[in-house]
């Protein structure tokens, strides 16, 4: 190359596509010289840059090409060390190696949880290394900006700093003052402090020994002082070049200079707070830091072929001005208005916005040759894009990646953690035994079969915790719950020995991170085998596994079984795990970081709402905003500057497409301050209207008529002949719930884990009475201790215990005195939970009585326990409700055998509060009929009669089952949705 007279400094517009002009400028300027690329030297930001522009010289080549070496000078923000080509053999005796982030993290984590136990406040192993996570970035910014901590002594505090930053202030100093002693011991640096001491050393070499081959720093926009020095130096040596990457030169010098930095006040000291949220302040700052002005950066001379105009580039500039000097829009012509091929669409929520976007990439496929991509940081947008994608056979590569925390391999070890956390309760230890990955191939299938039996068996309320607790509980039960739990049971040791080890190890409790760990992968290979680590998946949990064992011989981070969830979710969020290639070759989706550089034919710029494009920037918990700025450490809002430079630089494609989403996850989101700019500036984005009205009728049915309410009339033969009691209301109430449950022999499932219900309350209310009516023969002492061995039962839900046995002992006391006085009034208990049946109306009722009294004067009494309210004697009168009168008229015809006789009382005796206390006694008949209620001598007479009539009708007859045909007296809802309720309910 020809002598310059000053530093070579160009900038690639915005509008042009910068990795395809850059590889076309640097191919003109090798000229023929076939080893011209091969002998230069392309300095990149970081790694993900290098396959970018690698990409692009393939694109160029147009056949075979010798490549430059591609070198990314390393991000620490990433964990990227710089390339091992900037790190020669012979720096090693003068820069000690880099601590690997995993084990300065674990470092991080046991100081914080040890400082923290002695300050007072104590915190678990996952917060700890969260804070660890954090205390790392700081670190690193203080690094990278060359600030050594100990200016923190030299901050004076002022009284209105509040006591939480003071404590975290104090608590980092220390960490701070130990961390140094920490990495002297190991003989290490930190990977900030490794790479500024490398960028150095190569920029010293090359000033000194200029290389024979050209050397281009591309696309480098870190405002680190040593990489300011290393640009600097590149742009000085002879055949160097420093390209950026949309610097806006033609940016008005008002506007360029109040970004800042800015010089303190001559007067009171202060500094003007700089625009750091503008997306030319990054390159400002770094331009200053190189000691170059604006003026010497000269314009890329080559285009990439995916370039938009120049006018874009223009309106992007505007759009993105200071907001001081906005003012200026209103006086623009429509030349530095127009975007050209720039459209936008809104939809009204997430799912409609994926389904919008897929479609434009689907589109863009129609004409031959051309490229579209996603650029978005809502990594659940870019799921749910490449998912709709998948609908017409197009695999999208999501370059990334996808978080490993959400991953099979990820999820089992969490879920497996979880599980032993909490003793295998039913939700966790299901959640387990069902993952994917769990006995994958041909023993699947088996080991479903199982679980899905285990599923059945575990509904209702918690049995008693731990694998032991569980196999108690499959094993127990009454004579129907054994029939239903005996697959299970059968099935269950398999489970229980896979899983014994990993219980045994959690039992210990707070214990070394490394012998959890230990136990969690021996138990994930058990259910899992080798799958568990296969693919990319598998092995990036692999690599974490075995990273956190090697560290933990070195750290003494102390974790709760309960922790042991959490901090792994915490480390696997930040694990990208990236597809392997074999994508569509014409679309991407990018995330932020991965889109730099890129470019193409149609760009999809998606999800731009505020807290997701720009994101939110997150506070730093270890340095309070004053603190940081005194110190001269970035500002939290140079994020979203950085955000703000890669929507400038997504704009550069020839069309692109701008999308939102009205409502987000949580709630009314507000558009991205990047989507109303552009709107005012430009006076409006043309809207997709197309795409939009493409988006809402895909998915929508033509026409959408709603079901009307069911009446099925099955056949004769398939109606019941015989019904109980219980059964009677919801007959003649709602025919269709009785028709699903007897006939369709549909039962709801308890969920799992449930509490206990009111059903499931009363029954083991009548358990206890029934064996102390016919074990202790009502003795009064007697009922009290049955009460209270069954909440002491190991399975007893801790509901019941807290909540219930208060409420439940008051009403068995009051039960027990209340019987003692009868007995000594001469009424006796002569059955307990007695069973019969009659035949009656052509079919058979049976029923069950709590409880049959034999008066003084030889008559019967039915006694009916609630553990609610009793039903009221509208109910009655209205034909429901007649359970007692059914249950009387079963037994005045001899259905309870031996017991039999005239029935002369109805009782329900409720355990529900009665002033206060609980326990009361009511009865829907009244011998004189007072209170609006039935006479006592008819109520038997009347029960039959409406019971002969709904037989007719339904049981014997032929009309339809129609649903919910007295709704005031169907209250429950288990067959709502088969019967489609809502769609018919209220229509008629």
């Amino acid at each position: 190359m020809a002598e310059r007279g000053g530093p070579a400094l160009y900038t690639i517009p915005a509008h042009r596509a910068f990795a395809d002009a850059l590889a076309a400028g640097l191919i003109r300027r090798s000229g023929r010289d076939p080893l011209g690329l091969a002998r230069g030297v392309v300095l990149v930001p970081n790694n993900r840059a290098k396959r970018t522009i690698t990409e692009a010289f393939v694109r160029a080549s147009g056949g075979g090409l010798l490549l430059p070496r591609l070198a990314a000078i390393g991000d620490p923000e990433l964990d990227e060390a710089a390339d091992p080509s900037l790190d020669p053999a012979e720096a090693v005796a003068s820069v000690p190696p880099a601590i690997a982030p995993l084990a300065r993290r674990m470092v991080f984590a046991a100081m914080v949880q040890e400082e923290r136990a002695r300050a007072g406040a104590p915190v678990g192993a996952a917060e700890a290394m969260r804070l660890a996570g954090e205390l790392g970035r700081t670190l690193d910014q203080l690094l990278i900006e060359e600030i050594s901590p100990a200016r923190l002594g030299d901050i004076a505090m002022s009284d209105d700093l509040s006591t939480h930053w003071r404590r975290a202030l104090a608590l980092f100093e220390i960490v701070l003052d130990r961390w140094p002693e920490t990495l002297a011991r190991l003989g290490l640096v930190d990977l900030a402090t490794r790479r500024t001491a490398l960028l150095d050393r190569l920029a010293a070499r090359w000033l000194a020994a200029p290389p024979s081959g050209f050397v281009c720093a591309a696309g480098i926009s870190t405002t680190a002082p040593a990489v300011a020095r290393l640009l600097r130096a590149i742009s000085a040596i002879p055949q160097g070049m420093v390209v950026f990457a949309g610097l806006a030169t033609d940016m008005d010098d008002a506007e360029w200079e109040a970004l800042g930095p800015h010089a303190p006040d001559a007067i009171t000291g202060r500094r003007t707070r700089p625009i750091e949220s503008h997306p030319q302040f990054q390159l400002k700052l770094l331009l200053e830091r190189m000691g170059m002005n604006r003026a010497e950066v000269a314009t890329w001379r080559d285009g990439g072929g995916h370039d938009a105009g120049a006018a874009r580039g223009r309106a992007i500039a505007n759009a993105l001005a200071p907001a001081r000097f906005t003012a200026k829009w209103t006086g623009l012509d429509a030349d530095a208005r127009r975007l050209g091929k720039v459209a936008c669409a809104e939809l009204a929520t997430p799912a409609d916005e994926a389904q919008a976007i897929a479609l434009a990439l689907r589109e863009a496929l129609e004409t031959p040759g051309r490229t579209a991509a996603l650029v978005t940081p809502d990594r659940a947008l870019a799921r749910r894009v490449a998912a709709h994608c998948a609908r017409w056979g197009l695999a999208v590569d999501d370059s990334a990646g996808r978080p490993l925390s959400i991953l099979p391999s990820g999820t089992l070890l969490t879920t497996l953690a979880e599980a032993a956390a909490e003793r295998f309760a039913p939700l966790a230890l299901l959640a387990l035994l069902k993952h994917p990955l769990v006995k994958f191939g041909e023993e699947r299938l088996a080991w479903l079969d199982g679980v899905r039996a285990l599923d059945k068996a575990l509904r209702g309320p918690r049995p008693a915790p731990g694998l032991e607790g569980v196999r108690g509980y499959l094993a127990g039960g009454d004579a129907r719950a054994q029939h239903l739990r005996r697959p299970a049971a059968v099935w269950w040791p398999a489970a229980h020995m896979m899983l014994a080890p990993i219980e045994a190890a959690m039992a210990i409790g707070r214990q070394p991170l490394g012998a959890m760990l230990a136990a969690l992968r021996e138990a994930a290979f058990r259910l899992c085998g080798e799958v568990m680590w296969q693919g990319p998946a598998g092995r990036a949990a692999a690599d974490l596994l075995a990273g956190l064992e090697a560290e933990c011989a070195r750290t003494a981070l102390a974790v709760d079984p309960a922790d042991l969830a959490p901090l792994l979710r915490v480390l696997m969020d930040e694990v990208a795990v990236r597809p392997p290639q074999g994508g569509h070759p014409r679309i991407a989706i990018y995330g932020l970081i991965e889109a730099r550089l890129q470019n193409a034919d149609l760009m999809v710029l998606g999800g731009l709402n505020e807290g997701v494009w720009p994101g939110q920037p997150a506070p730093d918990p270890w340095l309070a905003p004053r603190i940081r700025a005194e110190l001269g450490m970035p500002g939290l809002e140079r994020r979203v500057g950085l955000a703000a430079h890669d929507f400038a630089g997504a704009l550069g494609a020839p069309s692109v497409l701008l999308t939102r989403a009205r409502r987000g996850a949580r709630g009314p989101a507000v558009a991205s301050r990047f989507w109303l700019r552009l709107r005012a500036m430009s006076g409006g984005v043309p809207r997709a209207q197309a795409l939009e009205h493409w988006a809402r009728l895909l998915d929508t049915p033509p026409l959408c008529k709603p079901a009307a309410c069911p009446a099925p009339v099955p056949p004769a033969s398939l109606r019941p002949t015989r019904i109980a009691v219980t059964d009677v209301d919801r007959l003649k109430a709602d025919p269709y719930a009785f028709y699903a449950r007897h006939i369709l022999r549909l039962r709801p499932l308890d969920p799992v884990d449930a509490d206990p219900s009111a059903a499931w309350r009363g029954t083991a209310v009548h358990a206890i009475l029934e064996r102390w009516m016919k074990e202790d023969g009502c003795a009064p002492g007697a009922l009290r201790p049955r009460a209270l061995a069954m909440f002491a039962e190991a399975q007893a839900h801790p509901m019941m215990r807290a909540f219930w046995q208060p409420r439940l002992m008051e009403a068995i006391d009051w039960i027990a005195l209340r019987v003692a006085t009868q007995l000594a009034e001469g009424r006796g208990v002569v059955a307990a939970e007695c069973g019969g049946e009659i035949a009656i109306a052509g079919v058979t009722l049976k029923g069950t009585a709590d409880r049959l009294d034999r008066l003084a004067d030889g008559t019967l009494a039915i006694v009916d326990y609630k553990t609610g309210k009793a039903p009221s004697p509208s109910a009655v009168r209205a034909g429901f409700s007649l359970q007692l009168g059914l249950l009387g008229l079963i037994a005045e015809r001899g259905g309870f055998a031996p017991v039999s006789g005239a029935v002369s009382a109805f009782e329900y005796w409720s355990l529900a509060r009665d002033g206060d206390g609980f326990g009361k006694v009511a009865s829907p008949v009244d011998p004189a009929g007072k209170g609006k209620k039935i006479i006592t001598a008819e109520f038997t007479a009347i029960a039959a009669h409406h019971f002969a009539d709904a037989a007719q009708q339904w049981l014997t007859g032929d009309a339809p089952f129609a649903a919910k045909l007295v709704p005031e007296y169907a209250p429950y809802a288990e067959y709502d949705q088969l019967m489609r309720r809502d769609e018919w309910y209220g229509r008629e």
